[in-house]
């Protein structure tokens, strides 16, 4: 089976209601692309692992269950042993240690994009359009927003692309900025 970016878009909806999810899917989407550009990677198959990373979780949000439930119908439909493999690495509970540039890519995008798009809702635009990571900088050190994303996995997401942290927080503001509409972050600018 050839995955194709329509396929997963319609995995992805079938199993994922909340549109929060659905704006993190292609929030990810959009910086793993970024990044298999920069890397001169498939561009299509890493924006399809990284579509498909939590599209079980609406449904299955257990540590028992996350990633895998996805990974056991992704295997049933026919997706290659390197999706599955890439989507339960990015959990760290699963055991499976991150190995390819694409495990690490979608590691550090996961957690960075949520925590953009976090600190793009609370500016006054509600835009990423003018976000700039000295800003999410700033949220990092403030505990109380977006409490449930861990800074250390932010930190070492970039650690794991060999990135500083400015130039991995920059990277994915820009990736986004090219999707801002389709992300709901074009705000008011």
């Amino acid at each position: 089976m050839t995955p194709t970016r329509e396929g997963a878009w319609e995995l992805l909806v079938k199993y994922t209601k909340n549109p929060r999810l659905l704006q993190h899917g292609l929030a990810v989407e959009a910086s793993v692309r970024g990044y298999a550009r920069i890397f001169s990677e498939d561009e299509e198959l890493w924006g399809i692992v990284a579509l498909l990373h939590d599209f079980d979780y609406d449904q299955w949000p257990s540590v028992e269950d996350h990633p895998y439930r996805g990974c056991e119908i992704l295997s049933e439909q026919g997706y290659p042993e390197l999706v599955t493999r890439a989507i339960l690495s990015h959990a760290d509970y699963t055991g499976v240690s991150r190995q390819s540039r694409l495990e690490h890519t979608l590691f550090a995008c996961d957690e960075m994009a949520g925590f953009v798009t976090a600190a793009a809702l609370v500016r006054p635009s509600r835009s990423v359009l003018d976000l700039e990571a000295r800003s999410v900088r700033k949220r990092m050190k403030d505990k109380a927003f977006a409490r449930a994303v861990s800074r250390d996995d932010l930190r070492l997401g970039a650690d794991e692309l060999d990135l500083s942290l400015d130039e991995h927080i920059t990277n994915v503001i820009g990736f986004m900025r090219l999707s801002a509409e389709t992300l709901g972050l074009k705000g008011s600018l």
